[in-house]
């Protein structure tokens, strides 16, 4: 099994293009397809905040769905816009604006074709990925080795949020703990949700949300080979939305 693993999109559809062609896929028939047969993963979070976040539900829902050619697990920004599009009450901040605003700008049915693409492709994800044998995991937020498996809703909060404690920072974001530090399982968990200025590797597992939404870059995870391969963001950089860990 060869994957491409590509960290939190965000609605970046430009840095997706160049990074997938950086890594040796071709976009001619209109989605990315690998000469060698490799394949694409997605660890969620595929909207919001960016600028093109339709035009990258098109292309994976068509990778995924149409073309049965990657693989994807949702983000909490993936459940939000689901919730949305079935008419749930859901705030419509902290990204989710973008994207609303540029389905509303469709004509009725584009709007139609773009929120039954979406709901689709959320609707046949799995909650987290379970590849290789068991090898390899990819979860939005990461897992914890006694939840691989799993699906209670404690498992999908962790998998959505992460290791959330209830409490929440000044700024108003969640208190997370650091559960990759103390990870032991053998699988090699790869995710995103927390935005690094480089991937961050400890105890098997890796985050590679390097925040490109937030003008760091767009990474992904070479497997087996266990290589970063990352583009610059064109989107300005704001510092105070990556995580640093001691």
């Amino acid at each position: 099994m060869k994957l491409d693993i590509i960290g939190d999109i965000h609605g970046c559809f430009d840095e997706f293009s160049s990074l997938t062609k950086k890594i040796g896929y071709n976009w001619e028939s209109g989605i990315p397809i690998h000469p060698e047969g490799r394949k694409l993963a997605f660890v969620g979070d595929l909207t919001d905040r960016g600028p093109n976040s339709l035009k990258v539900i098109e292309v994976i829902w068509s990778l995924v769905l149409e073309h049965q050619d990657a693989y994807y697990v949702p983000g909490n920004h993936c459940n939000k816009l689901y919730r949305f599009f079935l008419g749930n009450k859901v705030q419509i901040a902290h990204g989710l604006e973008t994207t609303v605003a540029e389905y509303k700008a469709l004509n009725h049915k584009e709007q139609s074709r773009i929120k039954n693409q979406f709901m689709n492709l959320y609707e046949n994800a799995p909650l987290y990925d379970v590849l290789d044998q068991g090898k390899l995991v990819i979860a939005h937020a990461g897992i914890r080795e006694e939840y691989i498996g799993k699906k209670h809703s404690k498992v999908k909060t962790f998998v959505l949020y992460g290791d959330i404690t209830g409490e929440t920072h000044e700024d108003g974001s969640p208190v997370r703990r650091d559960w990759a530090k103390s990870y032991q399982g053998d699988a090699y968990i790869v995710y995103g949700h927390t935005p690094v200025r480089e991937p961050r590797i400890i105890n098997k597992t890796y985050n590679i949300d390097t925040g490109a939404v937030f003008g760091g870059k767009l990474t992904a995870l070479r497997y087996p080979e266990l290589d970063t391969v990352s583009v610059p963001s064109s989107m300005p950089f704001v510092e105070e939305k990556f995580k640093s860990f001691s």
